[in-house]
């Protein structure tokens, strides 16, 4: 149902209670595809909804308003959770305008073709009236796509933000003040971890932007999410934090095991982290999912692999959360690996040597151990845990 976010201006998106997986990344707790409808003289509807909800945002509207007196669309984001109702929203409302960014006009071009909509081209700065209030339009490339730009209402504070702050959270709640921010920030940090963080340097640039124009800012609503409208500034200084790729003392332990070998060594090098007094976490790749593991590596100093050889290579978890965590970009971390083998022992150099290709800094050459480890070889285990928790302390604040 249509919820006022500020006096004539609606949310009318879509709650998706079921989706679990959203291209790899865990969505455990479903998500939604917020849209959002202003009335004015002219009536601005900002983002559509994913394909199959197409008929439960019209309805939505039309318990505000009838679609047909919609004037404008206008498109924030192209990406097909945003953009797959664009068509039959189109023919449905009969815009006079759709609004999007350069790049947003070639990409609406090549997922839909030239269709005879009134495409207009709007950049950063430039501004729409829709009567009473105006709209303000900035650019965001690459947060996520090449076509994001923000919509920005300065009469009403509001930001509607397209990706940027958005949590997926499927909830009947709407608003910030309506849910325990504990949780709120939990699903906001593996947002960032897991779609927003290779694009940290432009966050940055943007929080920049934001604070050298002077935006005020009372409530954003991004497009996947709560909409922040008590604590706006508590996930403006979250993204500061997490753009920056700050970390706290604390280690993560990720490992697969066959036989429980590796298994052990994890839990000794727990150890000597522990003696140390590094928090740490250890976090099984048959238990987790790489999209939480990476949620922990936002705000972790170091990571330590282990891993157990597989046909002179390492376990297929291993290998996936490797090629995850290297499109995701993370820096600033002290990394290694350690394992067991059989006969061969390829996987923790084929894991440094990925670590290496991240840029992280890696602690060379990792540990290996044969078959059952014994205690001679968990003392090394503990005594890495130990190197890698004094390398903590020593570069953490």
């Amino acid at each position: 149902m249509p919820i006022e976010i500020k006096k004539d201006i609606y949310h009318v998106g879509v709650v998706d209670w079921n989706i679990r997986d959203f291209h790899g990344y865990s969505t455990y707790k479903g998500t939604s595809y917020n849209a959002y409808l202003a009335l004015d003289d002219k009536k601005a509807l900002f983002d559509t909804v994913k394909k199959p909800f197409c008929g439960q945002l019209l309805h939505n509207i039309r318990k505000v308003v009838d679609p047909r007196s919609i004037d404008y669309l206008i498109v924030n984001h192209v990406e097909m959770d945003h953009s797959g109702s664009i068509p039959e929203v189109i023919e449905a409302i009969q815009p006079e305008k759709v609004f999007c960014s350069t790049m947003g006009k070639k990409a609406l071009e090549a997922h839909f073709g030239s269709q005879r909509w009134p495409l207009e081209v709007v950049k950063s700065g430039q501004e729409i009236s829709l009567g009473s209030r105006t709209v303000r339009f900035l650019e965001t490339r690459m947060l996520h796509w090449p076509d994001s730009m923000f919509s920005y209402i300065p009469e009403e504070k509001l930001l509607i933000s397209n990706d940027a702050f958005g949590q997926h959270w499927a909830t009947s709640e709407t608003f910030d003040d309506q849910v325990a921010l504990s949780e709120l920030m939990r699903h906001a940090a593996k947002y960032y971890a897991n779609i927003l963080l290779p694009y940290s340097p432009l966050v940055q640039k943007l929080l920049a932007t934001v604070s050298e124009s002077g935006l005020e800012i009372e409530t954003i609503a991004p497009d996947h999410g709560i909409i922040w409208r008590s604590q706006p500034k508590a996930i403006l200084e979250a993204y500061d934090t997490w753009s920056r790729q700050e970390s706290q003392a604390k280690a993560l332990i990720i490992y697969d095991t066959m036989w429980h070998s590796t298994e052990k060594m994890a839990h000794a090098v727990a150890s000597g982290l522990a003696e140390e007094g590094v928090s740490y976490k250890v976090l099984s790749l048959k238990h987790n999912h790489r999209s939480d593991v990476m949620t922990e590596v936002l705000d972790s100093r170091a990571l330590l692999f282990g891993c157990p050889t597989l046909n002179n290579g390492m376990l297929p978890t291993m290998a996936d959360m490797l090629c995850y965590l290297k499109g995701l970009k993370p820096a600033n971390k002290i990394a290694t690996a350690f394992g067991s083998y059989g006969w061969s022992g390829e996987a923790v150099k084929l894991i440094t040597q990925q670590l290496q290709e991240m840029k992280l800094d890696v602690l060379e050459p990792g540990l290996r151990v044969q078959y059952v480890p014994d205690h001679e070889a968990l003392a090394q285990c503990v005594e890495l845990g130990r190197q890698v928790g004094r390398a903590v302390k020593e570069s953490t604040p």
